[in-house]
């Protein structure tokens, strides 16, 4: 049985990684007291010991909000241990997958769908060091697969502690009589957190490199829900424009995936996801 190593194991992806592998790998998911991802030798030491042949790096700090307080602490573990992972990965010759950002194309003055081989100059701290780590573990492994990933969504939760997520919150407005408000100048893929998971044994045989790695999305935030609601048939009249999110600084982080297709990755589309999901829910 091959070993599959897989960080952030607490979190809300790499907690449902490790339980989709579970019982195709042996497994090993090191919380923070067995490998603190920022301690080099520590992490080296850890693949060693284990001597993993797939690495998937999901640990983050992805609360944007936190990065822009504590931008230090955010760059340790999302830069500084994001290379670690890869240069230990590089030492076992294991195939290391690192999961990055649509935030990287936050502030591109191109209009999506985005590229992967685009320039990007990220507006927030979380992009910034999203994009200096996929820098960084290119340059200490340079067969390191970076994961673009979108907004994600599960319709289950796993765990009461766990935060919400775009279906699930959308789903519990339904039981209110309250207006539904959804910004109409944000356009980003939202994907189905297990078409992702599924699709991650396909991006091991990747090259290295950057890949946009998500559902496609050509609609607003608002435009997506009223799309959704108008195909299941729900009430749309709830659905309100929410004129001020991004109305300075309209954001289009939606992804070309033309890359991914010819590695013969398909993602649904977020509307058509969307649509399932909300039929599987209510059928």
């Amino acid at each position: 049985m091959k070993k599959l190593l897989v960080t952030g194991a607490s979190g809300f992806l790499g907690r449902r990684i490790a339980e989709f592998y579970s019982e195709k790998y042996e497994l090993y998911t090191p919380g923070h007291k067995e490998m603190d991802i920022t301690d080099r030798e520590k992490v080296s030491a850890v693949f060693h010991d284990f001597k993993p042949n797939f690495v998937i790096h999901s640990a983050a700090v992805s609360d944007v909000g936190m990065c822009e307080r504590d931008p230090e602490g955010s760059w340790r573990i999302n830069v500084d241990g994001s290379r670690n992972i890869a240069t230990a990965s590089a030492e076992l010759h294991a195939k290391c997958i690192i999961c990055s950002s649509d935030q990287i194309y936050f502030g591109s003055q191109i209009s999506g769908p985005h590229r992967e081989d685009e320039e990007v100059n990220p507006l927030n701290v979380y992009g910034r060091e999203k994009k200096k780590a996929e820098e960084v573990c290119l340059a200490e492994n340079p067969k390191c697969v970076l994961l673009r990933l979108s907004w994600m969504y599960d319709t289950i939760t796993k765990q009461e502690c766990e935060h919400g997520d775009f279906f699930r919150t959308l789903i519990l407005s339904l039981e209110t009589s309250k207006d539904l408000y959804y910004p109409v100048n944000d356009v980003r893929g939202i994907t189905d957190v297990n078409e992702v998971i599924r699709n991650l044994e396909k991006a091991w045989e990747l090259k290295g490199g950057s890949y946009n790695f998500g559902s496609s999305n050509n609609r607003n935030t608002y435009d997506t829900v009223f799309a959704m609601f108008s195909e299941l048939g729900w009430e749309t009249g709830r659905i309100k424009r929410n004129e001020e999110a991004f109305a300075t600084a309209p954001r289009d982080i939606s992804m070309n995936l033309e890359k991914i297709n010819h590695n013969g990755i398909i993602f649904t589309s977020t509307l058509d996801s969307l649509v399932r999901n909300g039929v599987e829910k209510y059928r």
